[in-house]
């Protein structure tokens, strides 16, 4: 027993008891063997239902539109900055007025509007779900009936800011 000094024992401290070992028996197997092993015990798990026992909700369809806005406009720029980067470096003459000649004079109007439409949407979509996440990161809105206000906030700036960027 152990003792603080004093001749008290400490009541909590007791020995440890043993660890007991489990034996296992093991045996050599090829890599082949080993991946038929493998997939019989796969067979045997369950399949997990993901997404399927799940009722959809906001919060969720939001969180993936704002995953795949950021890739999108991600990807728009870096090709962008990326294709005026090489042409500049090959002497390939992309410039922003021979774009814009390309643009005005190939693109369809309901191409035009559909491509800025799709921008101006997916930029304050994800914008203001930005703002969204950092007010969260401040603490604030976490309540469930917090999370849903800001959401619908978030697609109600969206629809406003979105049509006044398209119309401007």
């Amino acid at each position: 027993m152990l003792s603080l000094g004093l001749n008290k024992p400490l009541m909590w401290a007791k020995p440890l008891k043993m660890m007991t070992r489990r034996m296992v028996s093991t045996a050599k197997t090829t890599v082949s063997e080993q991946e038929s092993i493998l997939v019989a015990q796969r067979k045997n798990r369950p399949v997990s239902p993901h997404l399927t026992i799940y009722q959809p909700q906001l919060t969720w369809y939001l969180s993936s539109l704002h995953r795949i806005s950021g890739v999108v406009l991600g990807l728009g720029f870096f090709t962008a900055t990326i294709a005026f980067g090489v042409s500049t470096v090959f002497g390939l003459g992309l410039t922003t007025n021979n774009l814009a000649k390309w643009y005005h004079e190939k693109v369809p109007t309901w191409m035009d509007w559909t491509a800025k439409a799709s921008g101006a949407y997916l930029l304050t979509f994800h914008f203001g779900n930005g703002i969204r996440h950092l007010i969260w990161d401040t603490g604030r809105a976490l309540s469930l009936k917090g999370v849903y206000t800001t959401g619908y906030a978030v697609l109600a700036v969206m629809v406003i800011a979105g049509t006044s960027i398209l119309t401007w």
